[in-house]
């Protein structure tokens, strides 16, 4: 049964504008750039051309599509379970830090190896760095206290060769730790980003898993599929995103020197009060607070500094 074809927008206002997604899927030349996609596209029930976004074989092969197309990586596979990132919301975070480093240095955004980002959790799939580095040609480190996501990551960076020397991926020994053990003597950043694990329980990630599969199917969903949402270290940690993302921030000041600013995702606006007493305690110099949104998703980063501008500027002035 066919209904009446909806009339869509031909952009997808709430993202950043200069998301190379923010038009609708054009499948056609998703498929020219990677045949295998054509098998899990469809015609749905108002005559466009989709595909079941409750199969994470479709999702995992629309980001192959998404990232052969418009970044140029040949090879991208995660291992089965891990989580499966919807690349135009990760693009959105790269884009609104790129306009914060913009921020003291006369709205200009800074390009090239010159700008260095650290990505504390970067996750089997790469794909912060992956177009980070497209995108403005910036250097990315990448963290992780999964081996099997750090081995995954360092092969999607080995497959695709433009970005070695460009990327580094290494393991944190140590799970209480965010820059110690990860920021070397003699490293400095621009900036770290973060996507933290915002559930604080593993029911409470299994209920947040199918609300997501209920919202995509339409009904009710009481059994998710183990390969769509993600290893447990993604999804849940103890105290949940809030108590993270707080303790990151007080470890932060210890890097101070260290980073020009340093921010994260926060899914939840509930998790605002706990963030901003832990930027008051650590006595944070500049405080910016970014919304975002991805359809009927709402979510926001968080970014702080302990520097003064005319810190800033030196760093602008000697490095960009």
């Amino acid at each position: 049964m066919l209904y009446k074809k909806k009339v869509h927008p031909t952009e997808k206002s709430e993202l950043h504008l200069r998301n190379r997604h923010k038009k609708r899927y054009d499948f056609k030349e998703l498929i020219d750039s990677c045949p295998e996609l054509a098998s899990f596209v469809y015609l749905n029930a108002y005559n466009d051309e989709s595909i079941d976004f409750f199969n994470p074989d479709a999702v995992k092969m629309l980001n192959k599509a998404l990232l052969k197309y418009y970044y140029d990586i040949d090879y991208w596979e995660i291992p089965q379970n891990y989580l499966c990132p919807p690349i135009p919301g990760r693009a959105d975070y790269i884009h609104y830090i790129a306009d914060l480093l913009g921020k003291h240095n006369n709205r200009k955004i800074p390009k090239g190896n010159h700008v260095k980002c650290l990505d504390i959790g970067v996750g089997a799939n790469c794909v912060y760095p992956i177009i980070g580095n497209k995108e403005y040609g910036w250097l990315f480190k990448g963290s992780d206290i999964d081996t099997v996501a750090i081995n995954s990551a360092n092969n999607i960076i080995e497959k695709n060769p433009f970005l070695k020397e460009k990327v580094e991926v290494i393991l944190q020994p140590n799970k209480q730790d965010f820059f110690r053990g990860i920021i070397s003597n003699d490293e400095y950043f621009d900036i770290t980003i973060c996507n933290p694990p915002f559930h604080a329980s593993p029911e409470e990630a299994k209920a947040g898993t199918l609300r997501k599969l209920s919202n995509l199917n339409r009904k009710r969903i009481t059994q998710a599929k183990l390969n769509f949402g993600g290893q447990n270290t993604e999804l849940w940690c103890e105290g949940g995103e809030a108590k993270f993302v707080s303790n990151m921030i007080h470890q932060s000041r210890q890097f101070s020197l260290k980073c020009l600013w340093f921010s994260s995702l926060i899914s939840k606006e509930a998790s605002m009060n706990v963030v901003y007493d832990a930027l008051r305690k650590t006595e944070a110099t500049e405080i910016e607070l970014i919304p975002m949104g991805q359809g009927n998703k709402k979510s926001r980063i968080i970014a702080w500094t302990f520097q003064t501008k005319d810190e800033h500027l030196k760093r602008m002035n000697e490095k960009w």
